[in-house]
């Protein structure tokens, strides 16, 4: 039996990428959230030394990128004299950021990284001809990104160059994404597509929309058919993280050794079942819509109407049995510590 496995993306580590380079480089991260604060933390600690940070005036962030030692500029600031400029704010801003305040800013030959392929790939952000225009995508949450870095670790990269106006982008951006610490754990050569548009079908289908779904729908059956909130919360919500993290340790396959022989068969007559052609064909659908842009034409309408759908959504969320159970059982948990 064969697999529909293509060739393997080209791989660089630290002895392939040249630090100096972006050590050389006047750098602006825009942003200073999750990704921004872990992109200019991870860049000084490399040796970048010529570092500032650019936010929007009354940032709730500007007091955090001061109390690091960076200086805050305005967006436009920061990139006017920058030669690699990092955009590290949310998508959907993107398109108006690009159209005020950094098009205008930016210097011929300057360089624009994304850690997202999305605005490119939509194009919410349109670049000038005379801008490199770089991916440097570490596969992880912010905060995580720092911590393994300090600890002398580091995550796996996505990296692509969408443009090359200068003939240096891609040793460019290999040096940024190994400041970043991922050349300690591999950094992997690909496109601005296949990472947003993988990027976002992963996290529709599976960590986040079918997670999420899964975990309320199953918590919600065994409820209804009469068995106490509490098991159900245990059985479909707490011990999603104990399963997954061994199978991020030793794959599928691997923790299904682990596993009790229970678990294992009834595994392997259940899940097709749940995941069967109703799921594949809504898979389908959803990979359509990231692929045609439907999506994101409809992230940036209702960003562009003050996000009513996605906060109403964040809110029913919050309003749901299994998050109630949570709270209530943690604090359980915390009035134990507390006896």
């Amino acid at each position: 039996m064969t697999d529909n496995l293509g060739a393997p993306l080209p791989v660089f580590h630290d002895r392939d990428c040249d630090l100096s380079i972006v050590r050389g480089k006047r750098v602006a991260v825009i942003g200073y959230g999750s990704q921004g604060r872990t992109h200019a933390l991870n860049l000084r600690d490399s040796g970048v030394a010529d570092i500032v940070v650019g936010l929007k005036a009354g940032s709730a962030t500007r007091a955090k990128a001061e109390a690091d030692g960076f200086t805050v500029l305005t967006a436009g600031e920061a990139a006017a004299n920058a030669d690699v400029v990092a955009v590290m704010v949310s998508d959907e801003a993107h398109r108006d950021l690009w159209r005020d305040e950094l098009a205008p800013a930016m210097q011929p030959g300057a360089a624009l990284v994304f850690a997202h392929g999305l605005s490119v790939r939509f194009g919410l952000v349109e670049p000038g001809l005379d801008l490199d225009v770089i991916l440097a995508s570490p596969k992880g949450i912010g905060p995580r990104i720092r911590d393994l870095y300090v600890e002398g670790e580091g995550v796996f990269a996505l990296f692509g160059v969408h443009q090359d106006a200068s003939g240096g982008a891609h040793a460019l951006g290999l040096s940024y994404a190994a400041a970043l610490g991922c050349g300690r754990k591999g950094i992997l050569e690909t496109t601005f597509a296949a990472e947003c548009e993988s990027d976002l079908f992963g996290e529709q289908v599976v960590l986040c929309g079918g997670v999420g779904e899964l975990i309320d729908a199953a918590f919600t059956k065994l409820v209804e058919a009469g068995y106490p909130p509490e098991v159900a919360w245990f059985e479909c919500f707490y011990e999603v993280k104990l399963v997954t993290d061994l199978m991020f340790s030793m794959g599928v396959a691997g923790a299904f050794g682990r596993i009790s022989n229970t678990a294992e068969y009834g595994a392997y007559l259940t899940g097709p079942r749940v995941i069967g052609e109703a799921s594949r064909a809504a898979m389908d659908e959803v990979l359509a819509e990231v692929r045609s842009g439907a999506f994101v034409k409809r992230l940036m309408a209702d960003y562009d109407a003050g996000s009513p759908d996605l906060l109403a959504r964040r809110e029913a969320l919050g309003q749901r049995s299994v998050e109630a159970v949570g709270r209530h059982l943690g604090e359980v948990a915390g009035r134990a510590r507390d006896d």
